[in-house]
């Protein structure tokens, strides 16, 4: 096995090790970021849909003044945030915002199985902020985020303690097994965000195989030039110095000098090449005048 084969197997094998441990890694942190990215897309409509529930308190439900067998569902924090954001999606079809609950006023917030088991959790640890997983939809993969949606205000329990108390324009318009029976300080259902990846996946896999392109395109370009500095600096200068110890051990003195210019190694042993060889010169020299 040549000097060049190994050199180039060792090359080789140092760059598959050095691709996959880099393919690894930059797709580990870039598929990272890509799921960041999309949390902290949820988060902003999150909140975005907490400061609209907030603003249907504070400046639109008491500006409402309902007819005696009228219920406006717009004074409701959750109808109004839920309303907006269905608004939202006409434009981006693929974002949703529900208020998902077990026992929901309004028959649409009722809680699929997914949301079922998220809400189930909460009520399991009440000290969980938020609980966040990726899900497939018809439309590819999507990231959820959810909060708990616990009852902290006891004026809310006015609504929704038992259908006697609760205002009869309510239960009027969503009847009387809905939304009843629900209790101070307790988790009644989840706020869930749902954000599609499939764009920031694509962003994050476009980037890998760019950068795992360019990697190989560096590793070419760079096993040519060191083939080629291997080819001049190191193979041919050694080669030719074979070739001349081949010809002088058969006794054909009448061969070059090695260029000895230069200061590296092979340039070293080029020129105890030559003083070996003009060495064995005298020494022939001296044994056929003897």
């Amino acid at each position: 096995m040549g000097l060049r084969l190994k050199f180039n197997l060792v090359l080789l094998v140092v760059f598959v090790l050095g691709l996959a441990v880099s393919g690894y890694v930059s797709y580990d942190l870039l598929h990272r970021n890509a799921r960041e990215e999309v949390l902290r897309s949820a988060g902003v409509m999150m909140e975005a849909a907490l400061s609209m529930r907030q603003y249907t308190v504070s400046q639109v439900r008491d500006k409402l003044a309902p007819k005696e067998d009228e219920f406006l569902p717009q004074g409701v924090p959750a109808f109004a945030a839920t309303e907006i954001m269905s608004q939202l999606r006409k434009k981006y079809p693929d974002y949703s915002y529900k208020e998902a609950a077990l026992n929901p006023t309004n028959p649409r917030n009722r809680a699929v199985d997914w949301e079922a088991d998220i809400v189930n959790d909460f009520r399991n640890n009440s000290a969980r902020p938020d609980i966040s997983g990726i899900r497939m939809t018809p439309t590819g993969m999507s990231l959820y985020l959810a909060r708990p949606f616990q009852i902290k205000d006891a004026a809310c329990l006015a609504c929704h303690t038992t259908p006697d108390i609760a205002p009869a324009a309510m239960v009027k318009l969503y009847g009387p097994n809905n939304g009843f029976g629900w209790k101070l300080n307790e988790v009644i259902g989840a706020q869930v965000v749902s954000v599609p990846m499939s764009l920031p996946i694509a962003n994050a896999n476009r980037a890998f195989y760019t950068f795992m392109a360019s990697l190989t395109a560096v590793f070419v370009v760079l096993f040519i030039i060191l083939n080629i500095m291997l080819s001049l600096m190191i193979v041919r200068p050694i080669t030719t110095m074979a070739d001349a110890a081949d010809k002088i051990s058969v006794g054909e003195m009448n061969i070059p000098e090695l260029p000895e210019s230069g200061k590296d190694e092979v340039a070293l042993l080029g020129r105890s090449f030559n003083r070996m060889r003009r060495s064995l010169e005298k020494a022939i020299s001296l044994i056929d005048q003897a």
